[in-house]
């Protein structure tokens, strides 16, 4: 069976078109599959939509989660991996700007043996020139940190069963579904799909969260930004050892330096180092008082099963 996880969050508009599409282009694969809708905390009706989804197919089954507030797309995401139960799982956004037609060359690759299909973009569709630079700035930086080349990519993907217990056996709070697949290795193909334009609604992405989501990220899944701060440090050391050696000669040779400006100047870089510093350990010492807290990723208010 294949499990299909549609994380949505006010998306009202084109919630049914959605089901009505994936139905149709699954039908194709001759084989059950189930559609797992994680509404996440929609303030519109959105839920509403989900409990009157009904698969023509009585093989096949819509399962609905409902968040009791907004707890994020990641949180979405891994409350569908547990509650699937297919032999592999695909996730796509809802408002097919993943284009679901290729689920149908994912399980393809999957049934030889490919164990994660990830769904790589040959473009960002309509995103704005800042959006998409912003973009490729956070995907180079994780890459480099991680080690891991995640260019491109994706949350559109597939995943063989065992990567989903491998996935659900994890225990960090902050979760980062995209590297965590990368992490977790296995057997792996690419699907090359261009991004479609976005028929309903709008992106719940606003810049800010943009940002405060990919910080969240790199700190979750590297630690090279802590060994900056001993780098800078370093530098730091340096500089000040030349620039002594540099006044202790003028002072020698009677030409001592005058003025306050170099001094000035020392303690402007000094302070600037040491609270870029301070905010770097500070990030990583919130994202460990969140991991200790051992609260749950999402808190669910009600589920829905269509009848078989």
């Amino acid at each position: 069976m294949l499990s299909v996880i549609i994380p949505a969050y006010n998306e009202q508009a084109g919630l049914a078109v959605t089901f009505k599409t994936l139905e149709q282009v699954l039908a194709s694969l001759d084989m059950p599959f189930e559609l797992i809708f994680v509404d996440d905390g929609s303030v519109d009706k959105t839920w509403e939509v989900i409990q009157h989804l009904q698969p023509v197919d009585g093989n096949n089954r819509v399962h609905g989660i409902h968040f009791s507030r907004n707890f994020g797309k990641e949180a979405a995401i891994f409350a569908g991996l547990e509650a699937a139960k297919g032999d592999c799982v695909v996730v796509i956004d809802a408002d097919l700007q993943h284009p679901p037609e290729k689920i149908v060359d994912m399980v393809s690759l999957w049934k030889q043996g490919y164990e994660v299909v990830e769904g790589v973009k040959e473009d960002r569709g309509e995103e704005t020139g800042v959006h998409r630079g912003f973009s490729k700035l956070f995907y180079r930086l994780i890459s480099r940190f991680s080690g891991l080349d995640m260019a491109d990519s994706s949350d559109f993907k597939l995943l063989d069963r065992k990567v989903v217990d491998a996935l659900n056996r994890m225990p960090e709070r902050n979760t980062f579904f995209r590297a965590l697949s990368f992490w977790a290795g296995y057997s792996r193909a690419t699907v090359r799909y261009r991004v479609q334009d976005r028929q309903f609604g709008k992106s719940k992405w606003s810049t800010f969260s943009l940002v405060r989501y990919a910080m969240r990220n790199i700190a979750s899944f590297s630690v090279l930004p802590m060994q900056l701060v001993t780098f800078m440090g370093a530098v730091f050391f340096i500089f000040a050892g030349i620039l002594s050696i540099i006044a202790l000669v003028q002072k020698l040779s009677g030409r001592a330096l005058g003025g306050f400006t170099t001094v000035i100047i020392l303690l402007m870089f000094t302070g600037s180092i040491i609270m870029f510093s301070l905010g770097i350990i500070g990030f990583y010492i919130a994202q460990i008082a969140e991991e200790v807290k051992r609260r749950p990723r999402y808190l669910v208010s009600e589920e829905y099963t269509s009848e078989e």
